[in-house]
């Protein structure tokens, strides 16, 4: 609370009745750097999403269904927790007529405009930074390293065919000025990456890009060497700090900014010269297209991946009656036999590793306090994924130690079954992620279980893990394309209790007239979890073909030991 109550101090300063604060930092950052993770700071809560809403005598802490659970474990002692998005429920807050202070910097126009409607309070820009705090040099664990630039036989294509392609966008929409704030799409246009970002290879940067075709990057320029430059000769290189005043000077033109990742402290710059049009960046759109380059460089690090992951589970099945296995040595483990891979950089995300009650938290993270060991007759889910060389991994299992509850089986193959039925789902060319995941949900439905987070989200290549436009969600209506990627992981999680999942990432794939899913994963399921009787004869035939195609695409990979228990793992069922 001393840290909340300094904060409540500031407040009356700035004559504020609250101050709301995001999770993100100036760039979006899926996951920011601690020393900049301010709801961490205030809050404890370190799901990826979240806003907290700081007032003179009460605190909220918003979140979604995903972390609801997390939430209040971490932050219930000093915070209300209200789920998003908005309802009936969220009518007592109570809080209108409020002046609320925010960072211009940390927002967009349409996350403000959310809560302004919802809860009728005015918001008030702050410049100043009112949470201000320094993580021990130990806590930050964020590199501070060159950005490079890959090679086309890992991109599929030149960053300046990339940037040619963008010129009938401009013409067609009439913009004289593109401002790319968002990092990630960047990298892709510019084939750069970097390491401020503990799980993604994302050079924090901002691009600006006119009519001509002449690009300016901001960004730290400690991180930019000889050989970048000579790489990418032909792009501006400036400072973040100088940004601002670069803005200041462009006038008369049409400005084309995304709302989701262009913040409201530049929107104002731009806006006071300039005519903004307000666009989805098209970099989105053309970034989710995977090439046939990429798509073949990630299936062969999905079989690193794959080989990993099953390694660490014949690892878990052999020694956890042997030996005291806990959620956070497991996951050591874990990243030590990803690590054997020459190819592997770093994770992808903070890995899930959760047993018993902790597998109802969706987006668990073991902690010293929270840390519970493997036990004889428990479920064990685990969610892990990699940053590779060429590609981006994220896989979930739930694996048994021994289980013989009969009602997490039958929970368990009717997870399966919406796994299945999506995997094998005849895609038109006007499929949509919200189509999809009712699919996903049906078998689940129909015993009347549900769960909270959607089926299935868009992933980078080599960049995030989390990766938009498409998704496979109750509110996405983006056509599915050729060459997108997705995840496909229906689960169930009973608070107190337990929580199992099944993730695949799947790639749409052009099949002469028409698109099909194509797997990318190549891991076991546990067999002994499902209960085959509720099985279909095409579901066997689909999972006992799986398992042929992850057998031989993994034997090689296994010594002795290890090939025997794949051979058993892959059996039919």
């Amino acid at each position: 609370m001393e840290k909340i109550n300094k904060l409540k101090i500031k407040l009356n300063n700035y004559n504020l009745d609250g101050y709301l604060i995001p999770k993100n930092d100036e760039f979006f950052s899926e996951y920011v750097p601690q020393d900049k993770d301010k709801l961490h700071y205030i809050s404890n809560f370190s799901g990826s999403y979240g806003l907290a809403l700081i007032l003179k005598k009460d605190n909220f802490l918003f979140v979604d269904g995903r972390y609801t659970v997390q939430a209040n474990i971490q932050s219930g002692k000093d915070f209300k927790i209200i789920t998003l998005p908005f309802g009936k429920k969220n009518n007592n807050l109570n809080i209108k007529t409020k002046k609320i202070g925010f960072d211009p910097k940390l927002f967009n126009e349409r996350t403000l405009k959310q809560f302004k409607k919802k809860l009728g309070v005015k918001f008030i820009a702050i410049n100043n930074n009112l949470i201000k705090f320094k993580e021990k040099k130990k806590n930050i664990t964020y590199r501070n390293k060159n950005f490079y630039v890959l090679d086309k036989s890992i991109t599929g294509e030149s960053c300046t065919k990339k940037i040619t392609n963008l010129k009938r966008y401009f013409y067609k929409n009439n913009i004289d000025i593109m401002f790319v704030t968002s990092s990630e799409n960047v990298a892709w246009l510019l084939n750069i990456r970097g390491h401020d970002s503990d799980f993604s290879p994302i050079p924090n940067c901002f691009l600006i890009i006119n009519r001509q075709m002449k690009v300016f990057l901001f960004c730290d320029k400690k991180k930019i060497n000889r050989k970048f430059k000579k790489k990418l000769d032909f792009i501006n290189i400036f400072e973040i700090k100088d940004l601002e005043n670069f803005l200041k000077k462009i006038k008369d033109k049409n400005f084309s900014i995304d709302d989701q990742t262009c913040s409201i402290f530049y929107k104002n710059i731009i806006k006071k010269k300039n005519n903004i049009l307000k666009k989805t960046d098209p970099i989105y759109f053309l970034k989710s297209q995977k090439n046939n380059v990429e798509i073949n460089n990630i299936k062969q690090i999905h079989k690193y991946d794959g080989a990993a992951f099953t390694k660490f589970i014949f690892w878990i099945k052999n020694n956890f009656k042997k030996r005291k296995i806990t959620e956070i040595s497991a996951q050591e483990k874990l990243l030590n036999f990803k690590k054997k891979f020459k190819k592997f950089k770093t994770l992808s995300f903070p890995t899930i590793s959760s047993t018993g009650s902790n597998g109802a938290i969706v987006h668990y993270n073991a902690t010293k306090k929270t840390n519970k060991v493997l036990k004889k007759g428990y479920i064990y889910l685990v969610d892990s994924g990699g940053q590779y060389h060429f590609g981006t991994t994220d896989v979930t299992r739930t694996i048994s130690l021994d289980n013989k509850n009969k009602r997490i089986k039958k929970i368990f193959t009717q997870v399966l079954k919406g796994h299945l039925k999506l995997s094998n789902y005849k895609l038109t060319k006007n499929t949509t992620g919200n189509e999809l995941d009712k699919v996903a949900r049906e078998s689940l439905n129909r015993i009347k279980l549900n769960y909270s987070h959607g089926t299935g989200h868009g992933v980078g290549y080599y960049l995030n893990v989390h990766e938009g436009p498409q998704a496979i969600s109750r509110n996405n209506k983006i056509k599915l394309k050729a060459g997108m990627i997705l995840s496909n992981e229906p689960g169930y999680y009973e608070r107190g209790k337990f929580g199992l999942r099944i993730e695949n990432l799947i790639f749409v794939k052009k099949n002469k007239n028409k698109n099909e899913f194509n797997n990318l994963t190549y891991v076991p399921i546990d067999k002994t979890l499902i209960e085959k009787d509720l099985l279909n004869k095409k579901e066997v035939t689909w999972l006992n073909q799986y398992h042929k195609i992850v057998f031989k695409n993994l034997k090689k990979y296994m010594n002795k030991n290890e090939l025997r228990f794949l051979k058993n793992s892959c059996s039919n069922i």
